[in-house]
């Protein structure tokens, strides 16, 4: 079969190949890192989608590639072959520090990885590199004012397109988010630090079961029609340090226990900042979630990120006066909002959704 370039995003349509993982003969398995593309979000991790054995590599690291392009010929196979020799297990090293390595001139699979489970990272490349006696070769260092740039340059393009194609509709309402916040603080107590729920987890956790009883609002427009999506998959908006933005996924978020998908959201948002992303995360979001929050902001209308077709928007908690049994009291709020596309879903639709929403948050332990 034809292993082509991925889906990279409504707003990436093309990377350059960094490296291959595998080569010509050996075995691969579904899910493996086969590759590395260069894009202007960062190196991004291209997975495989089938098992089988590797026929040919069309493509020589260093080139830039369309989205679609044929990147190889895999012979595919329900089971390796049991003829076959396993192909060595390569050691784990981020793409940040394999391409650093190369820059370096330094082979990664022979360094110990002070990352999680032994993983190499660029400090382990440039500590080795630092203290070997063979000076590196030249290379010229990736320009981040410029990844920025056309990073931004995307994202716009994207963006302006959503504007242009896309009916959106956009709603609003205040949630009483102090009993979830009270659960929350109990549930924290005995919790060491690296292990305690955020808020944001309950948000997320919130709108993936919001979405099971409102499908309409999770799926895509794709050739003048609307698919829905067997899974829920939240796109979690992600601001890099440097400038941009990525809209990974965090897979099947309605079935994953508030611990993992606490665990999960904290992996996601530090693979993105370090480069580590692979392509199914970023291609694989059904619907998008932005939270502000935590920058002041205490209402977001978004723009729906295309295909999708619809985003939910989160601003900051603040305390502000409410009715609680008659009584106007303290109470911690939060706005939340809907941008919805019209060609698939309305505004009663979309106002359901969000009192649903509002509902699950007032009975936290259940979700």
């Amino acid at each position: 079969m034809e292993f082509r370039m991925p889906s990279l995003g409504a707003d990436m349509e093309a990377g350059t190949l960094v490296a291959w993982h595998r080569a010509v003969g050996e075995s691969i398995a579904r899910g493996e890192i086969l590759a590395e593309v260069d894009t202007d979000k960062g190196v991004i991790e291209i997975e495989s989608f089938v098992t089988g054995r590797i026929e040919a590599l069309l493509i020589e690291p260093g080139t830039k590639v369309p989205v679609g392009t044929v990147l190889a010929l895999i012979q595919t196979a329900e089971e390796p072959p049991s003829d076959s020799t396993p192909a060595p297990k390569r050691r784990a090293v981020s793409p940040l520090a394999r391409k650093r390595a190369a820059e370096l001139g330094v082979d990664p699979e022979q360094l110990v990885g002070s990352g999680p489970g032994g993983r190499v990272t660029r400090e382990d490349v440039e500590r080795a590199a630092s203290s070997s006696p063979t000076p590196p070769a030249q290379t010229t260092p990736v320009d981040a004012e410029e990844r920025s740039r056309r990073m931004r340059q995307a994202i716009a393009a994207a963006m302006a397109r959503s504007k242009q194609e896309i009916p959106h509709y956009y709603l609003a309402t205040t949630i009483d988010l102090q009993p979830a916040l009270d659960w929350l603080a109990a549930q924290n107590v005995q919790r060491p630090v690296t292990e305690r729920l955020l808020p944001a987890a309950l948000l997320l956790k919130a709108t993936a079961r919001a979405l099971e009883r409102f499908p309409e609002l999770n799926g895509t427009w794709e050739e003048g029609a609307w698919r829905p999506s067997p899974s829920i998959n939240l796109g979690v908006a992600i601001s890099l340090r440097k400038g941009g933005l990525v809209n990974p996924a965090l897979l099947a978020a309605n079935q994953q226990p508030l611990d993992r998908l606490m665990a999960n959201l904290r992996d996601l948002v530090a693979r993105a900042r370090t480069g580590a992303l692979r392509s199914g995360e970023l291609t694989g979001a059904t619907i998008t979630v932005t939270n502000l929050g935590d920058q002041g902001v205490e209402t977001v209308f978004g723009i729906i990120y295309p295909p999708q077709v619809a985003l939910v928007g989160f601003g900051r908690i603040s305390t502000r006066p409410w009715i609680v049994g008659g009584q106007v009291v303290p109470r911690a709020l939060v706005n939340a909002s809907l941008a919805g596309d019209h060609r698939a879903s309305d505004g009663h639709l979309g106002g359901r959704f969000l009192a649903h929403l509002d509902t699950l948050l007032q009975s936290p332990e259940a979700l």
